[in-house]
């Protein structure tokens, strides 16, 4: 159940080409987050690269959160408009146990930004959460297309293949997560166990 609340986690966070990390001090995480309506792509690459960088190499959890915290601003910023508000209702609608108005809210999302890669992952929650397992990978599929590092889609990805029997693959899935994210919550020890089970079944 770890990862099943991992996966809810990562949904309800979302809602409020790497280089080598500079040895200077990060700056101030509120430096870090949303940027300007008129901001490039290339802005917004660049920025989250940098934040990226700076979660794969955080040295504890507490160091990784702000920069946890930033990058969900910035996935959440899809360059719509109206893309943006129908996800925000639709987490109020989560909010509000009406999984089924979130997503025909998502549909709507999605279609007025196809490359929304963060709502293509709270679709894929949604999905999740109701036990469609297959629609759910579908969802994974979109959010990995547009944003191959997303660690929550690789995490989800990871227990969906795990609860399908699938360990091997789904342990690929939950290092792919942790190369990205080290400290992601809870993920850590679901990996270590399900490695211990299939060194186990090895001998």
């Amino acid at each position: 159940m770890i990862a099943r609340a991992l996966i809810v986690g990562c949904f309800a966070l979302s809602a409020l080409s790497v280089t080598a990390v500079a040895q200077d001090d990060p700056p101030a995480p509120e430096a870090e987050t949303s940027l300007p309506a008129n901001a490039s792509a290339l802005d917004r690459k660049v920025r989250l690269d940098r934040l990226l960088n700076r979660l794969a190499t955080a040295p504890t959890p507490e160091d990784a959160k702000p920069y946890e915290a930033s990058i969900d601003v910035l996935w959440n910023q899809s360059g719509s408009d109206t893309a943006d508000l129908l996800t925000t209702r639709a987490v109020d609608l989560v909010a509000a146990e009406d999984q089924q108005g979130a997503l025909k809210l998502l549909d709507a999302a999605l279609e007025a930004r196809p490359d929304f890669a963060e709502g293509w992952n709270k679709r894929a929650t949604l999905f999740f959460l109701s036990g469609d397992y297959v629609s759910a990978m579908s969802a994974i599929h979109e959010t990995l297309r547009y944003e191959p590092r997303h660690y929550g889609a690789w995490a989800g990805l990871g227990k969906i293949l795990e609860q399908s029997g699938d360990d091997e693959k789904a342990l690929a899935a939950y290092r792919r997560a942790l190369a990205i994210h080290p400290h992601l919550e809870g993920l850590r020890k679901n990996a270590d166990e399900l490695e211990i089970k299939l060194k186990g079944e090895e001998l």
